[in-house]
């Protein structure tokens, strides 16, 4: 017997951030840091997320899937078979992040499990196993829930890296039914070397080269791209993609990344390629511009950011989306986003949530830097007292996943 082929269509069909819910300006850090305003300008930041003592890369998880979950048909919701969480900040090496999610999102129990990891690359190699799995169709109308989460460690022996890391997660729902992004099936270019840019050798401990890291990424974006254009016929640079996407430590590594590549493959002037910049690029820096590096999540956070700035589109526009991990791995990818994409994201309201969080003064975010980096230590016994002073103010909005204890190395979480 044959049956027609069926068409393979693929991508993210929602889309959620949780960009925390606390924050300090890049300028009240900055002060209190006593770091150069210049240079800080150029990082192009208004402010990062902070973890708060009670939050850590489950409840980021949780919190950032939790809408998008609760909002689905419950048969599409029982059609959810694998759960992938991207983590550079796992707190086990063993038992995956994804169990917890799983547990607390009340997911169905037919789903198979996994975290992944290679730093900020992670999400988007997940994303990609899980295309396959999904346009292979050896299971119709499936899901995949994919979550990228972390929580930075930088304090001030990181200077002007503090100023851009963040902390929250990324949730997208993977399907044949694409709302928000239809990926080019095939359509990729890649690059990697080993290299020791930045490496968390424990898990409360973070070292960087911040040259280095610099230099990688730059390299990795043209080459990448260089792979990309082999592989794919009539492609270029300034004129087969209406927006470029990048993985967003801050938006001046971007600017300097866009301009590297604009002078590679293209004989556009430099004030052509700033123009570009500001048309192409900048609507997907809105949102890393306010939470920070979101590691894995960070191309995804920016993703949210594009989609959610376009203005009302009568047509498809394709997408060159550049992603970055240190170590380091990386890979240039496109897709397409539809007329109704930006519905789809503007209906999780992210712009509105993110301005809704609490500023903490530089006092208050120094007092809480230890416990947002405690959280990841392995303890057997811990209570967490989720201080009322501490607890956002959630009204009209909905609950939150706290850490409550740890028993005997078991994660406790419950809903505030």
């Amino acid at each position: 017997m044959t049956t027609a082929p069926r068409p393979v269509t693929v991508g993210i069909e929602a889309l959620d951030v949780y960009g925390g819910s606390a924050w300090i300006s890049a300028d009240d850090l900055a002060e209190g840091r006593g770091l150069d305003r210049g240079r800080v300008k150029n990082l192009m930041l208004t402010g990062r997320s902070v973890a708060l003592p009670f939050e850590d890369p489950v409840t980021h998880a949780v919190n950032a899937a939790k809408g998008l979950v609760d909002g689905l048909d419950p048969a599409v919701r029982d059609a959810i078979e694998v759960v992938l969480v991207a983590t550079e900040s796992g707190v086990d090496y063993s038992k995956s992040i994804a169990s917890y999610a799983h547990r607390y999102l009340g997911l169905p129990s037919h789903c198979r499990l996994l975290e992944v990891k290679q730093a900020c690359y992670a999400a988007t190699a997940a994303l990609q196993l899980a295309s396959g799995y999904l346009a292979s169709g050896a299971s119709p109308d499936a899901r995949v829930l994919l979550i990228a989460t972390d929580v930075g460690l930088a304090d001030e022996r990181a200077e002007y890296a503090e100023l851009a890391t963040g902390s929250g997660a990324v949730a997208m729902l993977l399907s044949e039914q694409p709302d928000i992004l239809e990926l080019d099936l095939g359509a990729f270019g890649l690059h990697s070397f080993e290299t020791m840019d930045t490496a968390r050798p424990g898990p409360d401990i973070e070292v960087a080269d911040a040259d280095q890291s610099l230099v990688a990424y730059l390299e990795c974006t043209v080459r990448s791209f260089a792979d990309y254009r082999s592989r794919v016929a009539d492609v270029t640079l300034d004129g087969t993609f209406d927006h470029l996407v990048f993985h967003t430590p801050f938006a001046g590594m971007v600017r300097a990344a866009h301009r590297r590549a604009m002078r590679e493959f293209t004989e556009c002037e430099p004030a052509a390629i700033a123009a570009d910049f500001t048309r192409r690029v900048e609507p997907g820096l809105t949102y890393p511009a306010q939470v920070g590096n979101l590691f894995s999540g960070s191309l995804y956070l920016a993703l949210a950011s594009l989609v959610d700035q376009l203005p009302a589109m009568t047509e498809r526009a394709r997408v060159g989306l550049f992603s970055y991990g240190s170590g380091c791995s990386s890979e240039f990818l496109s897709g397409t986003v539809g007329e109704g994409s930006g519905q789809v994201v503007a209906a999780r309201k992210i712009g509105p949530r993110l301005a809704a969080r609490r500023r903490l003064g530089f006092a208050e975010y120094t007092d809480l830097l230890p416990a947002s980096r405690a959280c990841l230590l392995p303890r057997p016994d811990l209570t967490v007292d989720a201080a009322t002073e501490w607890r956002p103010d959630s009204r009209g909005g909905p609950p939150l996943l706290a850490l409550r204890s740890v028993k005997n190395y078991h994660r406790h979480y419950d809903w505030i």
